[in-house]
């Protein structure tokens, strides 16, 4: 097959006899052999068997495991044409599912492409530790990221080394570590019988700064073990300033605003700084909890935390803020959100997306009911993969 185009996912879409066939690691004008492996009316799902004729911009990938790991789709491209791809796929995605056209202009926000990943999951089978294969629950042992942190790497090494030990406990599943290059969060996510605390002190030991339960980001925000925060560590703020604009004179001050699904107030104490009064809705009672602590620390005492659904917040509204920031999961806003959203009428919106597709949906509604699209930025957290973060903002 030859291949047409990449599509969002990681896959590159080819046509055989008609059918679409989707497979990884492939590019735009190769021709590849491919095996069949999943198949359903009118779409293959398949692997790439061989490159038959290459694509003038593939590259040797950096990382050993590519291809096998399936923690990166993208290395065997340059970053610049990643960054072209990921442009393309996301306005397609919004005329195709949004049947809506994106600004002529879409707006980059990019980093550092290697070494940006602040947070890992870390699987294990025995003493053995590393991620995921490609559409596999097969662990592909690893001994260095090249999208991990330098310390992330370092800890990985030091895990590695303690795997070996007979003190390993070899029914641990699923680690996860967090840094910010000095403090360590090391969180145990599956795991088939209780970890003791004696394993949590050795730790300690071997991995310098190791935090006894909550880290404190770069001192500027508490992040429990059980709370979101973003992983690249080079775009946190590059993220707010994007989703934020430029204060009063991007319109972006006034007397309330609204920070939907606040987490632990990335967003909220910018936007307390700029607004009068901010109230931050976040569910998780962690992240309520990290949110309260950041901003009393900050100084700031115009937030109301609200341990809240979006949905139940909304609903009980009655006056609508100057600003509304919504920073929703994978599954995006939703009928209910954007219908009341709609009935509230804020004068200006932004929302943060990590998914194309459901943001493409939640534009359709807003754009159908009276808002239009300002502003729209890829902002690529998520360099070498296929994820990318989309911030919009929307005035009626």
């Amino acid at each position: 097959m030859t291949v047409e185009k990449l599509v969002y996912g990681g896959d590159a879409l080819a046509r055989l006899n008609g059918q679409v066939t989707l497979t990884p690691f492939a590019l735009p004008g190769e021709r590849i052999s491919a095996a069949a492996e999943r198949e359903k009316p009118g779409l293959i799902h398949a692997r790439t068997l061989a490159v038959l004729d290459p694509a003038p911009e593939r590259v040797a990938a950096e990382c050993p495991y590519f291809g096998r790991c399936g923690g990166c789709h993208y290395q065997h491209l340059p970053y610049p044409v990643q960054l072209a791809a990921k442009r393309a796929i996301l306005t397609e995605v919004i005329e195709r599912v949004g049947k809506i056209a994106p600004p002529a202009e879409i707006g980059l926000l990019m980093s550092e492409p290697f070494g940006y990943r602040n947070r890992v999951q870390l699987h294990l089978d025995g003493s053995a530790l590393g991620y995921r294969e490609a559409r596999s629950h097969r662990l592909c042992a690893i001994e260095r990221c090249p999208v991990a942190s330098p310390r992330l790497n370092r800890i990985v090494a030091a895990l590695a080394e303690m795997a070996g030990d007979r003190r390993w406990p070899n029914f641990l599943e699923t680690l996860e570590v967090f840094t910010d290059e000095e403090r360590v969060q090391l969180n145990v996510l599956e795991t088939a019988r209780p970890v003791s605390r004696r394993f949590f002190e050795w730790c300690g030991e071997r991995i310098p700064g190791l935090a006894d339960g909550a880290l404190d980001y770069q001192g500027r925000f508490r992040v429990s073990r059980h709370s979101f925060f973003q992983v690249n560590r080079f775009l946190i703020d590059g993220l707010v300033e994007t989703a934020l604009g430029d204060g009063a004179a991007d319109g972006m001050a006034g007397s309330a605003a609204l920070d939907l699904y606040a987490g632990v107030g990335l967003f909220t104490l910018s936007l307390a700084r700029r607004f009068e009064r901010v109230v931050a809705v976040e569910g998780g009672g962690p992240a309520v909890r990290d949110l309260k602590f950041n901003a009393e620390r900050a100084g700031i005492s115009n937030v109301t935390a609200e341990q809240a659904s979006v949905e139940s917040y909304l609903t009980n509204l009655e006056t609508a803020p100057d600003f509304v920031l919504l920073d929703p999961p994978r599954a995006g806003l939703g009928k209910t959100v954007v219908r009341r959203l709609l009935e509230l009428a804020p004068p200006s919106l932004t929302i943060v997306s990590c998914d194309p597709s459901t943001l493409a949906r939640d534009l359709a509604g807003l754009t159908a009911g009276g808002y239009t699209i300002d502003r729209m930025t890829l902002v690529d957290l998520f360099p070498q993969t296929y994820h990318l973060e989309t911030v919009v903002r929307l005035s009626r």
